[in-house]
């Protein structure tokens, strides 16, 4: 059906809220409290645009378009409406943008610049409340700079299910906090740090760590299960890089966002996604190694290749955190020339949630369905007697492979790693492009964050290498 925004005719969805609609033809309409995966609270009133024939202005978020109706979101009442919504919101704010983990990327700050009156007209002292209150050991949260938008309660309650979050006491008392004694332990609790407009929900781990205008989004794939889910790293942008002495820190992930995939994820991630820079900062193997004394890489090529060439029956273990590249690469190297097996690197952790119906999965490896798809799902048959083994990422059991030679291919340090014949270091998923495929087979593709260590080979260059 049509209708006409700001004179332009445009044709709609039956069920098309008029903020929907609006967005997708690229008009703006400022808005707090609406988030597209939440339901519509319809509080902020900041999206109050001007229909025809009603004789007040009405929330974007919550009309329904009808058959030839005429919105404008320019009016002179609307821009009035705005100014004077902005107004109330920054009565009590803080106005602490300069020491604002959020500043840059706040909504609140964009809008008051943009529909904001150019200068505050109230005398009146501001109402102080909690700041950086530790809502859990993630989180930290600032009640002053809270605009009660309802977006991190109503996440709560309809996405992850905890309905660990409400807004408590009436008045100008309302804010934030915890229900009941409750900790805050949901398992997707650093989202409502994303959907929060302001910088009332900040990262504990993050905070004044760094100034987001000094860094950039890399587009990767979380390793933390099957789902693979779609995320952002942030690193420092190359021109912003300290310079004085001793303050260089190369290869550094600030932080991790979600990426908004709706095929995998939506713009939503868990807790271990969040974490994903951590684990990519465990100690790592940055040295080859035969026989426990480090060597120069080529050196342990040679000697990886040697133990390969002579073996009577040759097998390789391989890694369900490897790309779709890297496992092309191996059997272009290797043909059939090796019996295959597949393996999970990565187990849950004590403590960590196992699986949900939401996004996490059992499976803690990115790629198990791109080996299985390849390869088969054949786990290792310690009585075929194998004579050498090529270990492709994290071995939990070393005792598995009874008395074969070892040639392993890791990226992080591991205690497995001192029996081990012949060691070579490789990249992981941030110093490496590729893709992965989820649980569902959806292929998700990840960039390279940073420059691998020289020491450091791609696996896919070491099987070439390796196999000739």
């Amino acid at each position: 059906m049509k209708c006409t925004i700001d004179s332009r005719e445009l044709e709609v969805n039956e069920g098309e809220s008029v903020l929907q609609a609006a967005k997708r033809f690229g008009i703006e309409i400022p808005h707090f409290c609406y988030h597209a995966k939440l339901s519509v609270a319809g509080s902020c009133r900041l999206c109050l645009v001007k229909v025809n024939n009603l004789p007040k202005l009405m929330p974007a978020c919550n009309v329904i378009i009808t058959p030839n109706m005429v919105i404008e979101t320019q009016a002179e009442e609307v821009q009035r409406a705005r100014r004077q919504v902005m107004q109330f919101i920054m009565l009590n704010h803080p106005v602490d943008c300069g020491i604002c983990d959020k500043a840059g990327e706040c909504t609140l700050q964009n809008y008051q610049q943009d529909y904001g009156a150019p200068q505050a007209i109230s005398i009146d002292p501001k109402i102080r409340r909690r700041k950086l209150h530790e809502l859990s050991p993630r989180i930290s949260l600032d009640n002053e700079r809270c605009i009660l938008c309802s977006r991190c309660v109503r996440f709560t309650k309809e996405i992850s299910g905890s309905a660990a979050l409400g807004i408590v006491d009436r008045g100008g008392h309302s804010h934030v906090d915890r229900i009941g004694a409750l900790p805050f332990d949901d398992p997707y609790s650093d989202n409502v740090i994303d959907i929060c407009p302001t910088g009332a929900l900040l990262s504990s781990e993050f905070l004044y760590k760094s100034r987001v205008w000094f860094l950039e989004p890399v587009r990767s794939v979380c390793t933390g299960c099957a789902r693979g889910c779609s995320v952002q790293v942030w690193r420092r942008q190359k021109h912003r890089e300290p310079r004085a002495p001793g303050m260089a820190q190369p290869n550094v992930a600030y932080r991790v966002t979600a990426f908004d995939n709706p095929q995998i994820n939506g713009p939503w991630l868990c807790n271990k996604g969040f974490d994903l820079h951590k684990a990519m900062a465990q100690p790592r193997v940055l040295a080859a190694r035969v026989a426990g004394a480090e060597v120069p890489v080529d050196q342990a090529l040679d000697a990886a290749h040697a133990l390969l060439v002579a073996a009577r029956n040759p097998a390789a273990l391989l890694s369900a955190q490897a790309s779709n590249e890297e496992l092309d690469a191996f059997a272009a190297a290797f043909g059939t020339r090796l019996r295959v097996y597949a393996k999970q690197d990565d187990r849950p952790a004590e403590g960590e949630v196992v699986e949900d119906r939401f996004l996490i999965r059992a499976d803690k490896n990115p790629n198990s369905f791109g080996v299985q798809a390849k390869f088969g799902a054949a786990p290792f048959d310690a009585a075929a007697g194998h004579d050498v083994v090529l270990v492709w990422g994290a071995l939990d059991d070393p005792a598995l492979l009874g008395a074969a030679k070892r040639v392993h291919l890791a990226a992080f340090e591991a205690p497995t790693l001192a029996a081990a014949d012949v060691v070579i270091p490789i990249s992981t998923t941030f110093e490496r492009s590729g893709s992965f495929s989820n649980f569902e087979g959806t292929r998700n593709d990840f960039t390279a964050v940073f420059d691998k260590p020289q020491t450091v080979q791609h696996a896919a260059n070491v099987l070439a290498r390796i196999a000739s």
